[in-house]
């Protein structure tokens, strides 16, 4: 009874600090602009490396046909683009060069990337390996790793608690009936070659609390408490945004829940933008890299931007939202979880 009891006050408190958070983000304005930077980099879905002291920074756009990556030291002066993959071999791509991922696994570099087949007309992720960030690279999957008669994007690397690696991908809205865009993981085999698994379904896009149908850029992270949490990018009131999602019980193949809110969307100080990731920037500091805005233009062209974040425990807030209420609010909101 006095847990009951106890339940209720704490919603009842975290209603009250979600209404008062609700005022204050209408009312309030930007922190220093420094917080945030902008790299001037003309790219979609960026992912940022960091080996031997380098940061490699690979996206959509970099290159024509294939894969690119530009460098730095300091995440401020960036190189030109280096193609790090061209097409030949068992790659019969032909276009939609979507969203590469570099992750540094047992002792090799694999690209986790999208493309467009020319057999199946279908976009799958393919798996490609090097031996040097900048390639190149060569696929070792095959054609495409994910089902072949569907649509699927995005694919990400994660390596659970007992050292199994998993692909979790989109599977794509435009292979779905009802339209809606589905949040997908597979086991793969050590070499990351092959799935060793059917693929299971995380959650779906209509899921999410007012969002829309798409599901894009998944990317998971661990907090300082242990909880398992997907960053993953979709549609809302207010354009393109990213949604943080949790395990239940810890585990890729738990229950996902969708936490309330969005890490970031567009407000009157900046446009929106998604397809976020984490990386540690050269001072420690946990950062965010999404592109934005999402649809660029002439004068104002989409580029990968850099933002600082905080692990609040169970979760991540944006260095600049320092208000109080945002992060007791999540507090709260935890804790009636468990």
């Amino acid at each position: 009874m006095i847990k009951h009891i106890e339940k209720k006050l704490l919603t009842a408190a975290a209603l009250a600090l979600c209404g008062v958070c609700a005022i204050s983000v209408s009312s309030c304005t930007r922190a220093p602009a420094a917080l945030t930077a902008d790299t001037c980099v003309q790219v979609r879905d960026p992912f940022v490396l960091e080996h031997e002291g380098v940061y490699y920074m690979y996206g959509t756009g970099l290159a024509w046909d294939g894969y690119g990556c530009v460098t730095s030291k300091d995440l401020q002066v960036w190189s030109e683009p280096v193609k790090v993959y061209e097409p030949e071999g068992d790659c019969d791509g032909e276009g939609d060069w979507w969203a590469p991922e570099c992750h540094y696994y047992n002792g090799s570099f694999y690209l986790f990337a999208t493309y467009r087949s020319a057999a199946t007309g279908k976009r799958g992720v393919g798996i490609f390996r090097s031996a040097d960030p900048l390639g190149p690279f060569e696929l070792i999957t095959g054609g495409h790793v994910t089902p072949k008669e569907h649509d699927a994007i995005d694919g990400t690397l994660y390596v659970d608690e007992e050292g199994q690696p998993w692909m979790v991908y989109v599977g794509e809205w435009t292979s779905n009936e009802d339209g809606v865009g589905d949040m997908m993981a597979a086991k793969l085999s050590e070499d990351l070659t092959a799935f060793v698994s059917e693929p299971i379904r995380l959650f779906r896009a209509a899921d999410g609390r007012g969002y829309g149908n798409i599901t894009d850029g998944p990317f998971l992270y661990r907090t300082a408490k242990g909880r398992l949490i997907m960053l993953w990018s979709n549609f809302n009131s207010k354009d393109y945004c990213v949604c943080v999602a949790y395990s239940d019980n810890g585990k890729i193949d738990g229950t996902w829940r969708q936490q309330p809110g969005a890490l970031y969307e567009q407000t009157k100080n900046r446009p929106d933008g998604g397809h976020g990731m984490l990386f540690t920037a050269p001072d420690g500091t946990l950062t965010l890299a999404i592109h934005s805005p999402n649809w660029g233009t002439d004068e104002n062209p989409t580029t990968a931007v850099f933002i600082p974040l905080d692990d609040i425990g169970d979760t991540l807030a944006a260095k600049e939202d320092n208000r109080i209420c945002t992060r007791l609010f999540y507090r709260l909101y935890y804790m009636l979880k468990g």
